[in-house]
């Protein structure tokens, strides 16, 4: 689904295009809305740079056991074809 943005709506944030979807994006994973790779992926950036992002903003990233345990296989399951 597409969603179109009047410009009147734009020009009332004073902010560029670019920068109100970044902080739609950032409104939706502060409420678990969305995941990290998912708001990356939606602003066509690296994970790592997103981070940095809510880091100079003061926000937490969220990470639970599930994540943690998620990127622990995939750790080991890229361990296992250097090897």
């Amino acid at each position: 689904m597409s969603m179109l943005v009047s410009d009147e709506i734009i020009q009332a944030s004073g902010l560029s295009e670019q920068e109100l979807l970044l902080e739609i994006v950032i409104m939706l994973f502060q409420k678990d809305k969305i995941s990290l790779g998912k708001a990356s992926e939606l602003l066509g950036i690296h994970r790592m740079q997103f981070q940095k992002l809510l880091a100079d903003r003061g926000l937490c990233v969220h990470y639970d056991i599930a994540e943690f345990q998620e990127d622990l296989k995939t750790l080991q399951e890229v361990g296992s074809y250097s090897s």
